[in-house]
């Protein structure tokens, strides 16, 4: 029996504390005008991590009145000058928002897996970067494990694994081989955001294609496009459609 078609909207680094309001109004409009199946935000919810900032991120999200997938980003953990919470309870706030708003289920056909990039300190200068840790790949396959039946699987997380388009910061830490082991899993997309610029690229992963699928940024901070957001449409036979939707 073939799925019914499933619409998702893919949406990225809202910034609260340094949001787009026009943007922010413009994607609640087209929500409650077509009414996905499910919203999946890619990270970057806050810009300083702030218990102000969640609040509004989640007043927002709750205000959408569709299924809500969250993953972190390295703007949802503290900044600097909050050294000790960022050390020891980096991820509090966006629990407590992704337990009120996240973590509904997954439309038919479809897995929705989320894999954590982010890490609170490493061994290098800018901690903004990527990280993939062998707990956090582990916890995704695990997910992928229990969705054999699924048309697509796909995986969410906040930074590109294998490196941004047009060469803008280096590969994420560990995720080639995490990008590897996912398709070994059967992930057949992966979703980010993180570089505020839309993308759609094929790669070739140990003979099997997987989409990475970049949104852009419905904040002030800009870099080469405008206000977007990713409209995905997934048809009964598992093939992804998409549509990038800008202001």
């Amino acid at each position: 029996m073939t799925a019914a078609p499933r619409l998702l909207f893919h949406v990225s680094d809202l910034h609260f504390g340094n949001e787009d309001r026009a943007a922010l109004d413009w994607f609640a409009q087209e929500v409650a005008r077509e009414r996905p199946d499910a919203v999946i935000c890619t990270g970057d919810l806050t810009m300083r991590g702030s218990a102000r900032e969640f609040a509004a991120a989640q007043d927002y999200l709750a205000s959408l009145g569709v299924p809500l997938w969250v993953v972190p980003g390295n703007h949802d953990v503290p900044y600097y000058h909050h050294m000790l919470r960022r050390l020891t309870r980096p991820y509090s706030r966006f629990r407590v928002l992704d337990a009120a708003v996240g973590g509904a289920l997954a439309p038919e056909g479809l897995a929705i897996v989320p894999l954590k990039t982010v890490a609170r300190a490493q061994l290098r200068l800018n901690w903004s970067k990527g990280r993939v840790s062998g707990t956090d790949l582990d916890a995704a396959l695990h997910d992928l494990g229990h969705h054999g039946d699924a048309a697509l699987k796909l995986v969410a997380c906040h930074h590109p694994l294998i490196g941004e388009p047009g060469g803008k910061s280096p590969s994420t830490r560990g995720g080639g081989r995490a990008l590897a082991a996912l398709a070994r899993a059967g992930a057949g997309v992966v979703l980010s955001g993180h570089v505020h610029d839309p993308f759609d690229i094929t790669v070739d992963c140990e003979g099997q294609a997987v989409r990475l699928i970049g949104a852009g940024t419905l904040s002030q901070r800009l870099r080469s496009s405008r206000p977007s957001f990713n409209r995905l449409e997934l048809d009964g036979l598992g093939n992804l459609s998409l549509a990038v939707r800008s202001l």
